[in-house]
Parts: structure tokens; sequence; C-alpha cells
């Protein structure tokens, strides 16, 4: 299969999601934080993420990362396909449901309210669980060992390190509120986990 199609495919879904986060992040940079959760950690895992988004555009844009380049083959392309468009659904659905209580890192903002409508009545950490579906969809999309795990690898990693410091940050926040949201729903797959 010709990778202009892999290409095509990055391309479109890295727009998709920059074109949703882009309105929301704006909104959201305008209400003023109130507490924060941002450290070392925090900051490493922001830069690996940055880097990890813009790897696979480099593997659109040029040849550098052609050293690590495979064969397109139609399952995976299909499979990743068929994992970025829930992805990116779930990743608008949550910002929308989120509105101006959003931020990119661990942050309260001034009046923020817990969010148990929407995509979250089902799972705590539905906007994980979308980048978490958008990167494997694109590593199978993508033909390249570089490019493939560059935004999986540290989607997973923000995903592991972020959960149980939000979740504690979340109940010190809103106490019995959030034990009762958290007794009802999962962390990112229903009725699972």
């Amino acid at each position: 299969m010709d990778p202009l199609i892999a290409r095509g495919v990055v391309l479109a879904a890295n727009v998709a999601l920059v074109a949703i986060r882009a309105p929301h992040g704006q909104r959201s940079r305008g209400v003023p934080v109130a507490r924060s959760g941002k450290g070392r950690l925090e900051g490493l895992l922001l830069l690996l993420a940055w880097i990890g988004f813009f790897l696979p555009l480099v593997w659109v844009f040029s040849p550098a990362l052609s050293f690590a380049d495979y064969p397109l083959r139609p399952l995976p392309l299909g499979a990743g396909a068929a994992l970025l468009a829930p992805g990116l659904w779930l990743f608008h659905r949550s910002h929308a449901d989120l509105g101006t209580n959003w931020s990119i890192s661990l942050d309260l903002r001034e009046g923020h309210r817990l969010v148990t409508g929407g995509v979250y009545a089902r799972v705590r950490h539905p906007m994980y669980l979308s980048l978490i579906l958008f990167s494997a969809g694109q590593a199978l999309v993508l033909p390249n060992a570089v490019g493939a795990a560059a935004y999986l690898v540290p989607m997973l990693l923000i995903t592991a390190c972020r959960i149980g410091p939000e979740e504690r940050m979340m109940r010190e926040a809103f106490g019995p509120e959030w034990d009762a949201y958290a007794a009802r729903t999962r962390r990112l797959v229903p009725g699972v986990w």
C-alpha cells in the first residue's frame, strides 16, 4: 500500500485533534488557576507529549524518520482508523463536557466544579481514554517504528502518572461529592477499571 494514505490519515487526524482542542484551550486560559499540581514530573510529561505529537508530523512532511519505515498493511491501517474516529469523538465530548474546567496539566480553575455528566457519567478520565485510543490508532496507521511509538508512549505515561494525583486533588477539592462519583464510575473503561 502507498504510505501516502497513512500520511493523509495521520495529518487529518492531527489537524482534527488541534481543531478540537484549540477553542477549549483558549476559553480555559481565560479562567485563573486556583490550585496547581504542576511539578517537575508534570513538566517532563508535557515535554514528552509535545515531542510525541510532533514526531509523527515530522514523518508526514520529511524523510528524516525514513530509516524506521516498514510496509503499510491494510489491516493495521483499517484498525488504526477505527480507533482514531472514536478517539477523536471522545476527545471532543470530554472537552465539551468539561467546559472551562479543562486544563492541559493538573490544575483546578477558579469556580471549578466536579463534572459528572456527559461522557463523565461513565468514566472519570475520558480525556485520557480518548488520547490512548487516538495514539494507539495513529500507531497502527503510521508505518514507522519511531513515529508509531512517539505519541502512544507519552500518552500511556501521562495516564499512568496522572490518574492517582488527579484523583487525590479532586478528592481534596470535592470530598464526599468526589467519593460518591468515584464509587459509581470507573477510571478508564466502563464496567471494568
